[in-house]
């Protein structure tokens, strides 16, 4: 399997839990349903830099360098997905268990 498969499969899981936790925002608009959606917003772009990375989608970027534009814009969506997703889906079920 190529790594440009790979970043397109990707994309699936990632996208199933942006349209889920876009879902949840249109029944109720809370703080952590919001996080979930900037979190999963954040995954996509891990899943995006991936594809552009191995399809040499804009070059400038230098896509898999070390201190390029690419890594930090990489790095950074990860660990802001990696971080609100979770955090968002904790508020969210800590306000429903509450009610």
């Amino acid at each position: 399997m190529n790594p440009t498969s790979k970043a397109l499969l990707a994309l699936v899981p990632v996208c199933l839990l942006l349209t889920g936790a876009v879902i949840l925002f249109s029944k109720r608009k809370t703080s952590g349903s919001l996080l979930q959606i900037v979190g999963a917003g954040c995954l996509l772009v891990v899943v995006l830099t991936h594809v552009c990375e191995t399809t040499h989608l804009f070059p400038s970027m230098h896509w898999g360098e070390e201190r390029s534009v690419g890594h930090y814009l990489d790095f950074a969506s990860a660990a802001f997905g990696l971080t609100l997703f979770p955090a968002g889906y904790l508020l969210d079920a800590l306000k429903r268990s509450r009610s």
